[in-house]
């Protein structure tokens, strides 16, 4: 008895509760920072450096996933119906494009900067333009959505570069905005005899900070709140005004060409300061002449040429707005690239032509800065040809501040219905079907840029951060093809998953530690995969960050520097060199990595090294910018983090990863404001 009463009492004492789930199991909402903090603070005086380590860890790898939270390369259920052909395109492009840049910036670059070898400096930005435009162009054919280069680089570089290619390009576009409009109020008034300039500046003559403009631009505000109200009522962008528009500036420029080529005089292209002595001698008004320089074909050197080849890329910028109608292009993977491309050919022969005929007629010290071809007939006795050039600007002007602020609304909507910028900049109006905080926000900012600012000080605002945006363009194009699909199936990716991990684990780098470097280069240099796996695509991301990194120090170098370098510095040169050989085998590790085989109308030729070229001429250029250019673009981007990381990244949809409401306003915008665009169109 006295047996069996420990056997029960001992079974008592180790009886087990069976394992049993609970039939509803409560919302789990606690993530391993929240558990790490749960354990800290029950254990009172201990708090261990590892503990701190794994928290700080974990921390910056939440923070880290968000920065590079991707976008998947998915097509919207329904999409609107296309209407836009390849003509169309290239008419919206070259309408956007060739505006104050061909009949304003020319005549200021010319006289100040470069003189006669403006030409070379539009040379250098379209040979940059056309590099960057065949990234834009496969994107096009990947992507056929709207969202220009943001949406590209939210599919392809993350969250941030999307960020920051999304907010530079609302500063460039808004700024344009403010260039088109001084343009336009510069060329009215010339019409007219310059009674407003004269008005505005009788009227208020306080004096005012040196940069700002001589004079507050009224009317150049004024038209940018005429625009801002048509918007705001639901006007829409119509095609066959801008083909009209952009076919009178196209012939308006042709005229200007051949008239350069028949009155025009090949010694205005070898001046010298013989000749710069009489024109001073003979002329009641010294301070209209600009500077001489060493007079010649390149009266301003190397660096004048440089220097003026960085601004230029304000005249190309509207190309890229071809890229933002592929939910409205006819056959977009075709149309698009082609009417890239077409637009940036007529553009550059048009630059090029105007260019050359500008200053055959005129020395370029006596070009007239805010309107240089109404001046030039002036000067070769065509008075009456002048009227014909005013009205080919301001159809010129018309079609391309129409274009971009047509354009800048889509962008900022994009963005506000991913909550990278604040909700109620996608508001619709629910009569009018118009993105109306969107409209005014932008708008708004653009008017008191015209109204305050004088024009060549927009542009330089304007190039540098163009420059920055094809920059990030071609980066990411030149990883893009690289990377695995984004658009596999679970089962498709649990497939390759299993396929791949004989390849990982046989991989040199991890079953042959002792073969050291050579099978660490080996394995870099003859990938075992014939298609993009997740470590060949980590290895082109940490290559190509790395290759941004040396071009950025060999760009500064040579642009500090470059007479040291190029005559044989020793350390200078050495350090070049080093670079350079850096570069091309770094490379090399890119160019030997699987590409995806995705079948694509178009591609990159030429990669790794195309991209790699825009990069490095991007970054050149962005280097002849001036202290101020960079200060307030320092300004700018510090206003577009504190928005970024103190709205953005905790309010973004991939950051909630809630489904959209499908009756959402926000969310409608494409859909009302494309369709109804379509329907003013087909009137």
């Amino acid at each position: 008895m006295l047996h069996q009463y420990v056997d029960q009492f001992g079974e008592k004492l180790v009886r087990r509760r069976p394992l049993e789930l609970r039939a509803e199991r409560p919302r789990a909402y606690l993530n391993t920072l929240d558990l790490v903090a749960l354990g800290v603070g029950s254990t009172p005086g201990i708090v261990t450096s590892s503990t701190m380590s794994r928290m700080l860890h974990q921390y910056v790898r939440q923070f880290g996933e968000k920065l590079v939270r991707r976008r998947p390369l998915e097509l919207r259920a329904e999409r609107p119906r296309a209407y836009l052909n390849t003509l169309d395109l290239v008419a919206m492009g070259v309408g956007s494009t060739l505006g104050a840049g061909v009949y304003i910036l020319t005549g200021e670059l010319a006289k100040v900067r470069a003189g006669p070898a403006t030409v070379i400096c539009f040379l250098v930005a379209a040979l940059s333009c056309v590099m960057s435009s065949l990234c834009f162009t496969e994107f096009g054919a990947q992507v056929p959505r709207s969202g220009t280069a943001y949406l590209y680089s939210y599919v392809t570089r993350g969250q941030l570069c999307a960020f920051i290619i999304g907010w530079n390009l609302i500063l460039s576009y808004v700024i344009a905005t403010a260039c088109v409009s001084r343009a336009w109020s510069y060329v009215f008034d010339n019409l007219i005899g310059n009674h407003i300039s004269q008005v505005l500046q009788e009227t208020f003559s306080l004096q005012v900070p040196y940069f700002l403009a001589r004079y507050p631009d009224f009317f150049a505000l004024g038209l940018v709140l005429l625009l801002i109200g048509m918007q705001v009522l639901g006007a829409r962008e119509s095609a066959l005004v801008n083909k009209v528009f952009t076919g009178i500036n196209i012939l308006v420029l042709i005229f200007i060409i051949l008239s350069g080529f028949i009155k025009g005089d090949l010694h205005n292209w070898k001046l010298t300061e013989q000749d710069y002595t009489l024109n001073t001698s003979g002329s009641s008004d010294t301070s209209s002449l600009g500077p001489l320089g060493s007079g010649g074909f390149v009266p301003f050197d190397y660096e004048g040429i440089l220097h003026g080849a960085a601004t230029c890329f304000y005249a190309f910028l509207g190309f890229d707005s071809i890229a933002t109608r592929g939910e409205e292009a006819l056959n977009s993977d075709r149309s698009i690239p082609s009417g890239i491309m077409i637009t940036l050919f007529i553009c550059f022969l048009a630059y090029f032509g105007v260019l050359a005929s500008l200053t055959l007629m005129v020395p370029y010290y006596l070009i007239h800065p805010d309107s240089p071809f109404p001046q030039a007939f002036l000067h070769i006795g065509w008075d009456a040809a002048r009227y014909v050039v005013i009205v080919g600007s301001l159809c010129a002007l018309t079609s391309s501040l129409l274009g971009i602020m047509f354009t800048m609304p889509r962008l900022i909507c994009a963005m506000a219905e991913d909550r990278l910028l604040f909700r109620g900049l996608a508001w619709i109006h629910d009569c009018t079907g118009t993105p109306v905080m969107a409209i005014m926000a932008s708008g708004n900012l653009a008017g008191i840029l015209a109204l305050l600012f004088e024009f060549r000080d927009l542009v330089d605002l304007v190039s540098i951060r163009t420059l920055l945006v094809y920059s990030l363009v071609a980066l990411s194009g030149l990883v893009l093809r690289y990377q695995q699909d984004q658009n596999l199936s679970k089962q498709e990716k649990t497939e390759e998953k299993i396929e791949m991990k004989p390849d990982i684990e046989g991989s040199p780098l991890e079953s042959v530690p002792e073969g050291g470097t050579s099978n660490i280069l080996k394995s870099l240099c003859d990938p075992i995969n014939t298609i993009p796996t997740q470590k060949s695509g980590q290895i082109v991301y940490g290559c190509a960050f790395l290759l941004v990194l040396l071009l950025i120090i060999l760009s500064l170098i040579l642009a500090q520097w470059p007479s040291q370098v190029f005559s044989g510095d020793p350390v200078l040169t050495t350090v070049a060199v080093l670079l350079l050989l850096l570069i091309t085998g770094i490379t090399v590790i890119i160019w030997r990595q699987p590409q995806s085989p995705i079948h694509l109308y178009f591609k990159v030729p030429a990669l790794p090294v195309l991209p790699l070229v825009s990069i490095f001429l991007n970054t050149y250029l962005m280097m002849q910018m001036t202290s101020g250019d960079w200060a307030q673009f320092g300004i700018w981007m510090g206003i577009g983090f504190a928005i970024y990381f103190g709205y953005g990244i905790q309010h973004s949809l991939e950051e909630n990863d809630e489904p959209q409401p499908p009756a959402s306003t926000s969310q409608t915008l494409d859909k009302k404001y494309q369709v109804m665009n379509h329907l003013s169109h087909r009137k």
